[in-house]
């Protein structure tokens, strides 16, 4: 009896996939549950503190160049994560034990050792840097409250973009993008725009950043994923 009741409670659950915003990942694009879409550039970063003044000075001019150029929202986003040096450390490992002299053998036990110790003393983190770009056709302010509510609780039936209403979207997103690329590359700073498998990725190890560090997802083509 028990079990039946589990079992019935539990298949009341609402999937994660309810609470999220977005709709679908496609040729390097988020599609939101409202229409809207997004793109995510990785962007580099830059130590301003060496710079000499000239430098700076150049920074910040086309810094205030790009600020003044765009005419249209911008998301700047920091995400920091504990560095996993697991496989790094089993890179040295492999090696070790592939090497024949005795001295490097043990010079690269000696290393890995000190690698290991020094992560256990201190939380060592990387940085990534992104630019979220996004592109509101306004669509959503003319959906009814009713239309609204019902994405609340029926995510997964919210209307897709037909093929010809996301490409024109697309196309304007796109061109926001060569905007955003030139004025953050005239700063110095190196972009990339992350395809569909890193925009995955990104959100899994966002949503989940314990289980991503030891559990990595697999190709695009070799993933199953359950719609509910």
């Amino acid at each position: 009896m028990k079990n039946k009741k589990a079992a019935k409670k539990k298949s009341r659950l609402t999937p994660a996939q309810y609470h999220l915003p977005i709709a679908e990942i496609k040729q390097d694009t988020v599609v939101l549950k409202d229409g809207t879409l997004r793109a995510v550039l990785l962007v580099s970063s830059i130590n301003f503190a060496l710079k000499n003044e000239e430098e700076q000075n150049a920074i910040i001019a086309a810094y205030v160049s790009f600020l003044n150029s765009l005419d249209h929202p911008l998301q700047i986003a920091i995400q920091s994560r504990r560095l996993n040096i697991a496989p790094y450390l089993e890179m040295l490992r492999t090696r070790e034990r592939e090497q024949t002299n005795e001295l490097l053998r043990a010079q690269m036990a000696d290393y890995r050792s000190f690698v290991g110790e020094l992560v256990e003393l201190g939380a060592i983190m990387s940085k990534h840097f992104y630019v979220v770009v996004p592109y509101d056709p306004l669509s959503n302010r003319k959906k009814s409250f009713w239309s609204r509510l019902g994405e609340l609780f029926h995510p997964a039936l919210t209307v897709r973009l037909k093929e010809e209403r996301f490409q024109k979207r697309k196309y304007e997103l796109d061109l926001r993008l060569r905007q955003i690329e030139s004025g953050l590359g005239a700063m110095g700073l190196s972009i990339v725009r992350l395809d569909t498998q890193s925009l995955v990725e990104l959100f899994y190890s966002t949503f989940n950043p314990d289980i991503a560090l030891t559990e990595t997802l697999p190709p695009l083509d070799k993933m199953e994923v359950e719609i509910s």
